[in-house]
């Protein structure tokens, strides 16, 4: 969490004093607001606040259609959430290699395809884009479900449209470690009203029947869902977040601007496919070798971090995915479901060694949004002094 503020105290007392904790009131009605800022800032039809991002892409998941004898790709540095829940909607997920940016790399998705690959999973890892001209593509030519992982990447854009709504549904997390948080929370975005209806339904159980008018409208009808409804503290907390979203945006962008432009012609910066989209959270700066890598990171005062050593994050450190241990209960594992014999992937930790050696070799200087020029230029005499 970046800022915080009595602001938030503010909106909270507000809902604690109503009585109305509850999602569904005729009090302050938090949650209902936090889904129309979140239409808003996103261009989005729809939107769903829920408890978190896992949450969120399970809820796609399912609205989408997708379970067994289905293959969801994914890229194989991202946080385990995201094969996760390709496994939660009783689909099993194929990993793919990141490109140079450390995004899905288009190229290994295409090759991953099989006939019985139903989505892709593009995950906007600390708020890097991907390149969603070329994944869009491959996946219309295939027929292939496009989920946006946005998680890491609250109000990042790509070529002018914000992330999270260039796929069929966008999956967003607000958690502590979140660009902005409420603590634990997400949200799905989407234009398709059915995605829409079935995910509403899913994430509460089908008990949206029972509570207001949610259902007022729809053509799917209920089914038997799960629980990721939210409450109005969470949702009290969110909406002043969204509220400095934008300019905390804002912010790190130009301190990330500031430290590359400082560092021009002395580091290598990883690529993009979008700079002024990227979130700006993270200066992430590429090295020839692992051994350089970690000499920087770990000069005085830098405090660098390189992504290989972030344990869940890649796919090698995804336990139960890659030992294939999908539920507790046997019949509703997806890796042991009949549907699932004869499309389970070779699962090694060697199989995308392009991703891991560019984790290896990247080191992520964590961007301050709060941080004025007299902190920046410190900061920046202390990277140039461990480059030397």
């Amino acid at each position: 969490m970046y800022r915080v503020g009595q602001e938030e105290i503010a909106e909270l007392t507000k809902v604690v004093q109503s009585g109305d904790l509850f999602k569904i009131n005729g009090g302050v009605q938090e949650s209902a607001q936090v889904e129309r800022k979140l239409r808003e800032i996103l261009n989005a039809e729809h939107a769903i606040f829920m408890t978190s991002g896992q949450a969120a892409l399970t809820c796609a998941l399912v609205a989408m259609g997708i379970g067994p004898g289905d293959q969801v790709i994914v890229p194989a540095y991202t946080y385990i959430s995201t094969a996760m829940a390709v496994v939660a909607a009783g689909a099993v997920p194929v990993i793919a290699e990141v490109d140079d940016t450390l995004t899905l790399s288009p190229a290994d998705f295409e090759r991953k395809i099989t006939a019985h690959t139903k989505a892709v999973v593009p995950v906007h890892i600390q708020g890097f884009p991907c390149n969603m001209d070329a994944i869009t593509a491959i996946a219309d030519r295939h027929g292939i479900l496009v989920l946006e992982d946005a998680c890491q990447a609250d109000g990042g854009s790509y070529r002018g449209r914000r992330l999270g709504t260039i796929g069929k549904a966008g999956a967003f997390s607000f958690n502590f470690f979140k660009i902005v948080s409420c603590g634990e929370g997400g949200a799905l975005v989407t234009d398709d009203a059915t995605l829409f209806q079935r995910a509403l339904i899913y994430h509460d159980s089908s008990a949206v029947a029972f509570f207001g008018d949610q259902m007022a409208g729809f053509s799917e009808a209920g089914f038997c869902g799960d629980e990721y409804r939210s409450n109005e503290l969470c949702a009290a907390m969110l909406n002043v977040q969204l509220d400095r979203l934008d300019g905390i945006l804002d912010d790190l962008r130009r301190n990330k601007r500031y430290m590359m432009n400082a560092l021009d012609g002395i580091a290598t910066p990883i690529p993009s496919h979008d700079s002024d989209g990227d979130c700006g959270t993270t200066l992430a700066l590429r090295f020839e070798s692992e051994d350089a890598a970690r000499r920087f990171a770990t000069a005085e005062g830098v405090r660098g971090v390189l992504p290989i050593d972030t344990g869940r994050h890649i796919y090698t450190h995804w336990t139960p995915i890659m030992e294939m241990r999908g539920a507790l209960h046997p019949l509703m594992d997806p890796f042991k479901m009949e549907a699932n014999r004869d499309i389970l992937p070779a699962y090694r930790a060697d199989m995308c060694p392009e991703t891991l050696d560019l984790l290896s070799r990247t080191v992520y200087i964590a961007v301050d949004p709060n941080a004025d020029a007299k902190a920046l230029d410190e900061k920046i005499a202390i990277l140039k002094a461990a480059l030397a």
